[in-house]
């Protein structure tokens, strides 16, 4: 259809459905396609923190001793992953959406706002219009909403539209569940009680 692709990103988490009979599946895969050569990248909104923001060129020329990467951060790159600590490690946190995610709705395989987030920053410009031709429980169109974009969707579930009609009274009303863009995924100390052994899986308990 002449469309051109400009990156195949992968979203991985670590939470998810398990599978007894293939292996669980932990990532997702989008596809950024534009229509001609000319299209909105915004890098700048999307940077994350260098990994040593302090480095310098230290090949002999007119750049020696200068910092060498950009100030802003660099490039996140097109593996989004989910990490404790993605502002040190340079890697998207995006954690699905499941029973206890704070924007969990009647929806059963619910993206996450904040992963719309990242591409309508770096996609679009203020103003611009963002289609969900599959819309759901409307988080893209949040997403868009959000950052002062123009949104629009279809969905052909009415629970799904009314559930996303709610969402969006909720988010100008300053009531939406939301999960902030860029917190750290929580991580278990190992002291929590679920994220130890059960005495009754060691062998020979009685």
């Amino acid at each position: 259809m002449g469309l051109h692709l400009r990156n195949r990103i992968i979203w991985t988490f670590n939470h998810g459905l398990h599978c007894s009979v293939r292996f669980s599946g932990r990532y997702e895969t989008l596809l950024w396609f534009t229509k001609t050569s000319q299209y909105t990248f915004n890098l700048d909104s999307v940077r994350i923190p260098s990994k040593y923001p302090g480095k310098t060129h230290f090949r002999p020329g007119p750049k020696y001793g200068l910092p060498s990467g950009n100030p802003l951060g660099k490039n996140p790159g097109d593996v989004w992953e989910l990490m404790a600590h993605e502002w040190e490690v340079g890697l998207w946190s995006i954690p699905n959406v499941k029973a206890n995610h704070p924007e969990k709705t009647i929806h059963p395989c619910q993206f996450p706002i904040e992963l719309v987030e990242r591409c309508v920053l770096a996609l679009t410009n203020e103003d611009d219009w963002v289609l969900d031709p599959f819309s759901g429980v409307g988080s893209a169109m949040l997403a868009a909403v959000r950052h002062n974009r123009r949104a629009m969707g279809c969905e052909r579930e009415p629970a799904y539209v009314a559930e996303a009609k709610h969402r969006m009274e909720l988010l100008f009303s300053g009531q939406l569940p939301y999960r902030p863009l860029g917190k750290p995924v929580y991580q278990p100390t190992g002291r929590e009680k679920v994220s130890q052994i059960p005495q009754r899986y060691y062998q020979g308990e009685q």
